[in-house]
């Protein structure tokens, strides 16, 4: 979901396509450094996995206080209910799934309560919009972070519908729809639009939307520990065939967080196994 893909993002994914994956994360140097963006939603790395369909619809179990264990990941999605349901259709919800199978509702959905975060930002406009539920979460995330060393930026929120047909068109004029959708979502399919998602930063501006961003202290920190507070890494590494999206750790998603330190504890890493939704990985 890009908007400013460059060469070396093409670069990369060309390389992981070959199978050379890894050797390509291990080549970015966090000692690499680009400008942070002032309006771009976030690119994507490639990765090939085999998606792990859940075949029921039952939505996960109670509460979890304690950090996630070491033990392996279960890829079923769990029984019984937290202590709070939310739908999974209505994008004013903090569970909604948004993917390639799963449009918004209404399409052009606008969030009612869109506010500008108290955090650091590298946007500006819309960009730097959240729905006030996300926005309060994420100033305590931010805080979080940056009182244990890692500092964040706000570096794309909030997407209307028109401005992702505009990016999107913009692929498909200069690359052809099979390859727009490798990139950047559909009018309407974004999970920018719902409010519920953004990107961050790093505060020392390095590899911004780039594979390299993994090791920055922003991103480690986060999949860490983003959990803690609702949110969770919505497109992992090696998960591209069941969200649709390749790898893309700069994009953090609130649940909440009984949810979201639920996922941690049972090292589920994607909301449709979690949910028991169908995977993803293409527009039907």
């Amino acid at each position: 979901m890009c908007y400013n893909c460059g060469p070396s993002r093409r670069s990369f994914a060309t390389l992981l396509a070959a199978g050379a994956g890894m050797a390509a994360l291990a080549a970015c140097s966090p000692d690499t450094r680009v400008s942070s963006p002032t309006s771009a939603p976030s690119p994507s790395g490639l990765q090939t996995a085999t998606p792990t369909v859940a075949t029921t619809t039952a939505v996960p179990t109670a509460a979890a206080s304690e950090p996630p264990s070491s033990a392996p990941p279960s890829k079923a999605p769990p029984s019984g209910v937290l202590s709070q349901q939310f739908s999974l259709s209505d994008p004013a919800s903090q569970w909604v799934i948004v993917n390639k199978h799963r449009p918004l509702t209404p399409l052009q959905f606008v969030p009612p309560d869109l506010v500008q975060p108290r955090v650091q930002l590298a946007v500006s406009g819309e960009a730097s919009l959240l729905n006030s539920t996300t926005a309060a979460a994420a100033e305590k995330l931010f805080a979080a972070a940056a009182s244990e060393g890692a500092t964040m930026t706000l570096a794309s929120g909030y997407r209307s519908f028109q401005t992702q047909t505009a990016t999107y068109n913009g692929y498909v004029s200069t690359r052809g729809q099979a390859s727009a959708d490798t990139a950047s979502a559909r009018p309407g399919f974004s999970e920018h639009q719902t409010g519920w998602a953004f990107d961050i930063g790093d505060g020392g501006g390095a590899c911004s939307f780039e594979p390299c961003f993994a090791d920055q202290p922003a991103a480690v920190w986060a999949k860490a520990n983003a959990y803690k507070h609702g949110f969770v890494v919505r497109y992992p590494w090696m998960l591209n065939e069941i969200t649709g999206y390749y790898y893309e750790p700069w994009h953090l998603r609130f649940v909440g967080v009984e949810a979201a330190t639920d996922m941690a504890k049972r090292g589920i890493g994607t909301l449709e196994e979690y949910f028991g939704l169908e995977a993803a990985p293409g527009y039907p």
